[in-house]
């Protein structure tokens, strides 16, 4: 027989599983620089531009947990305000347009996301 879990243990393991990934793809793409051996590295004059090369993979995770925050939070707010919306509903049919509006709102975080994510790219 399935047990029933709590909402609070399912967010809390993908918490967990989030910061687990955040780790793993910040050793990866961290794993040429942390075990280089020094005697092969070479100084070239195109250096400068090989360090923008490298940050731009830093602006592109910065995007990514940015919309993927954003994402989050919009679906936490649009489940409450939704289900909260629909029972004001029930009750009163007339306050359909307004409970619409605080939905809308509520998925105003996700583009507010997206438009950092945007800007976070446009700078690269």
């Amino acid at each position: 027989m399935l047990k029933k879990v709590n909402s609070k243990t399912i967010i809390r393991i993908f918490v967990v599983a989030f910061a687990l990934a955040i780790v793993i793809t910040s050793f990866l793409f961290f794993y040429q620089t942390l075990f280089a051996n020094p005697d092969e590295q070479q100084i070239t004059e195109n250096s400068h531009n090989s360090h923008a090369k490298d940050n731009s993979g830093m602006a592109y995770i910065a995007s990514a947990i940015a919309v993927s925050g954003a994402c989050i939070g919009a679906g936490f707010a649009v489940s409450s305000v939704g289900a909260a919306a629909m029972g004001a509903v029930a009750e009163k049919p007339e306050l359909m347009g307004r409970s619409l509006l605080y939905v809308g709102l509520a998925e105003g975080i996700a583009i507010y996301g997206l438009i950092v994510a945007i800007i976070i790219l446009g700078k690269v």
